[in-house]
């Protein structure tokens, strides 16, 4: 490909098309705090808040997005997730890549990224490599992990939690200085794999932790709200649910549940409407504990994973060969939020769907729950595959059409990188940029002040009010 010569992409009224966008960004949008309710940063990291020194760890490592774009490119695997390669042969590889990415959300990402960091201009590809290279670590050299997300004024985020971690990195940042709270989250997603090899080697892990032996579905249970109560007493406001596939909830009975779990620990193989038995029993049992504990409840639905058997093999799990899945996902919802709502027991709740035919369904099926609190029920922002400008916008609208995007709670990361920041400033720009066109078509009052505002909670406030950080 040949050289990109525009030397400056990312000017200040990016993404902003007309006066009214940019007053509502850069007067209402551009300086709230960020409040990033999910994510997959490394607690660890933030805790030891040593700087990362090298732009490739912080770029490449973990980040499938970019891993699936260099694969795209005909980039050999060992420079993208082999340690054969050295660390700035990598980063070259991705700045081949670069230029092959353009209307893919992975340029503006790109450079946003390096504008807001290292306030570097000019476009990676490989005649700008080295010398970006060589500044963004004379950069990163001094910036540690808490430096870097009070950059971006990250007030909050929450990290992604297996329910047996101990939160000692949690503990350990409480007790700090840090501008950023950091707060876990409690993710399900182990208790659900009945029925494969890896669930009672997680049964014995979760054992261990609770410090008592799990050998009966009642003991399970037992265990489940142990730790919920753990995560509490460490500042969790926050429960995921990430597993991919069709999801359903059946009728069943505790006694009925009591002898599947005992059938499958005898070493009894599991029918699928017996899997379904025990999975309904865990959705209903946690769902009943997060409105008890006060927490939110997330569901990220609609993966279809590591369709990539060979790669899974050879790199690992999140080896970047997920994709969108066409499951239904209607009647699982409705049939566990009616449940939990027909007791009382609902809690708020964000779902979000990767599926973009979906989106209707799902922003339809939370109004179906809203009651007392504002907002109550979310349909949560575009998702993974969907976090980019075309997937936002038709986010932004559905919602708007479907539901009241005033009481929206915004944008989050859903990133492993402490340089994905300025993906909330991707979505402000967005959003202003189409209330901006609402006005100039007369499909919303000209009062800016009215309008600002409501960006303004969209951004921030409607979070901060919702999870009560």
């Amino acid at each position: 490909m040949a050289l990109i010569k525009s030397k400056i992409f990312i000017t200040e009224n990016f993404l902003l098309h007309s006066k009214v966008a940019e007053t509502l960004y850069h007067e209402y949008a551009k300086e709230m705090p960020i409040i990033d309710y999910h994510n997959h940063l490394s607690p660890k990291l933030i805790a030891e808040n040593r700087p990362i020194m090298n732009i490739t760890e912080a770029w490449l490592s973990g980040d499938h997005y970019k891993w699936r774009g260099m694969r795209a490119n005909g980039i050999e695997e060992h420079f993208i997730t082999g340690s054969e390669a050295s660390l700035e042969e990598r980063f070259n590889k991705w700045a081949e890549t670069v230029p092959y990415t353009l209307r893919n959300p992975l340029f503006h990402w790109n450079q946003l990224e390096l504008k807001r960091y290292f306030d570097i201009d000019d476009i990676l590809q490989p005649s700008t490599a080295n010398a970006i290279y060589k500044k963004a670590n004379t950069v990163l050299e001094h910036k540690t992990p808490a430096q870097l997300l009070e950059d971006m004024k990250v007030e909050v985020a929450c990290t992604t939690d297996d329910p047996t971690d101990n939160l000692q990195y949690h503990q350990q940042i409480a007790k700090s200085n840090f501008y950023t709270k950091v707060l876990p989250t409690f993710r399900s997603d182990e208790l659900f794999f009945i029925g494969e090899t890896k669930f009672l080697k997680y049964l014995e892990k979760l054992s261990c932790v609770v410090d008592f032996p799990i050998k009966t579905f009642s003991d399970l249970l037992k265990a489940i709200d142990s730790r919920i109560n753990y995560f509490n007493e460490n500042g969790c406001k926050l429960s995921d649910f990430g597993v991919g596939g069709g999801h359903v909830i059946v009728d069943f009975t505790f006694d009925e549940v009591e002898v599947i779990f005992a059938n499958y620990l005898n070493g009894k193989s599991l029918l699928l409407q017996e899997k379904n038995i025990y999975k309904s029993a865990i959705f209903i049992h946690l769902g009943k504990k997060y409105h008890e504990y006060k927490w939110v409840q997330q569901f990220h639905l609609g993966p279809i994973r590591n369709n990539n058997s060979s790669l899974v093999a050879q790199v690992g799990q999140d080896a970047g060969c997920d994709s969108i899945g066409d499951y239904p996902m209607a009647d699982f919802m409705s049939n566990l939020f009616n449940t939990l709502n027909s007791t009382n027991q609902l809690a708020k709740t964000i779902t979000y769907n990767l599926n973009p035919s979906q989106n209707e369904v799902f922003a339809t099926m939370m109004g179906n729950f809203n009651a007392e609190v504002p907002g109550k029920m979310q349909w949560g922002s575009g998702w993974w595959f969907l976090d980019q400008k075309d997937g936002m916008e038709k986010q932004l609208n559905t919602l708007s059409n479907m539901a009241l995007l005033s009481r929206f709670v915004g944008m989050l990361t859903d990133s492993r990188s402490f340089l994905s920041f300025p993906r909330h400033e991707y979505f402000r720009r967005i959003l202003c940029d189409l209330i901006a066109e609402d006005l100039r078509k007369g499909l919303v009052p000209n009062d800016i002040d009215f309008l600002g505002k409501m960006i303004q909670d969209i951004c921030y406030h409607n979070a901060k009010e919702y999870f009560k950080f």
